[in-house]
């Protein structure tokens, strides 16, 4: 059985949410992981920070290296790389999950907001798969994990947030486009969406709040779902398109109640499934 020991992982977004989820479940295999995040100072809204995230993956077992890092800043990105690889020896995984997210029609979104959207989504997964590519050759069994959506090209999924959707597909482009290019150096390419609303911050203050996250799974079945693709050999399982619930079904776990905020209340479909 393939575990996480000893490897390192750079996930970015990871003070919060499902981010976090997936380092605390790399941890418990003691695994080293960067945390590469913008939070340092509390947020009256948005819980956590990377430095209360890096306290929370030691005392799970991991090693934690906090750095602050706008990835829509490629220097930025490739100091934070540099600083991971001399701190850790290398990359085995990278995890692009940090994302920005604005639901409104194309009247309503203001170009700030798409701008911002695709700088992070799409480009700053771009942009850190550029970056840690070179280590992950290096690495025994090299992943990246995109947090993205299946691609559904119906227009459903577009007309009532074009830039949201375009700014998540362009993720989504990148597992399929990488995926193929990367084959022949093993690296493995997925990505990964919940099936259910998870309850995040993102959720509690702009998705609706309390009423939808009582309607929602915990970040745990994202961390779970990451974990199983990871340990995964590179070379057998890329271009996926997972869904966590259906995946984890795959792999085994039947026991889905375990993930509810709620019990037994109905839980709530996400976006584009």
């Amino acid at each position: 059985m393939t575990t996480l020991k000893g490897k390192t992982l750079f996930i970015t977004g990871a003070s919060r949410g499902i981010g976090l989820a997936i380092a605390l479940r790399a941890a418990q295999d003691g695994a080293n992981i960067t945390i590469a995040a913008k939070t340092t100072e509390p947020h009256p809204k948005l819980p956590g920070t990377i430095y209360t995230a890096a306290e929370e993956i030691e005392k799970a077992g991991g090693k934690a290296l906090p750095l602050v890092v706008d990835i829509r800043d490629e220097a930025n990105i490739a100091t934070a790389v540099a600083q991971t690889v001399e701190t850790f020896g290398g990359i085995d995984v990278l995890v692009n999950n940090a994302s920005a997210i604005h639901l409104s029609g194309t009247v309503a979104t203001p170009m700030k907001r798409y701008d911002l959207m695709h700088s992070i989504n799409t480009r700053g997964t771009f942009a850190c798969s550029q970056a840690c590519i070179p280590h992950l050759k290096n690495a025994s069994n090299p992943h990246i994990l995109n947090l993205s959506p299946p691609l559904n090209m119906e227009a459903k999924w577009f007309a009532p947030h074009v830039a949201y959707t375009m700014a998540k597909f362009g993720m989504s482009m990148c597992v399929l486009g990488m995926a193929e290019e990367f084959k022949p150096e093993g690296i493995a390419v997925n990505a990964l969406w919940p099936r259910t609303v998870i309850a995040t911050a993102a959720v509690q203050n702009l998705l609706g709040g309390d009423e939808v996250v009582k309607h929602s799974r915990t970040p745990e079945i994202m961390g779970d779902a990451a974990y199983a693709i990871l340990t995964k050999p590179s070379r057998e399982f890329t271009g996926n398109f997972c869904i966590d619930e259906d995946f984890l079904r795959g792999e085994g776990v039947t026991d889905f109640a375990k993930y509810q905020l709620t019990p037994g209340v109905e839980l709530l479909p996400d976006f584009f499934i």
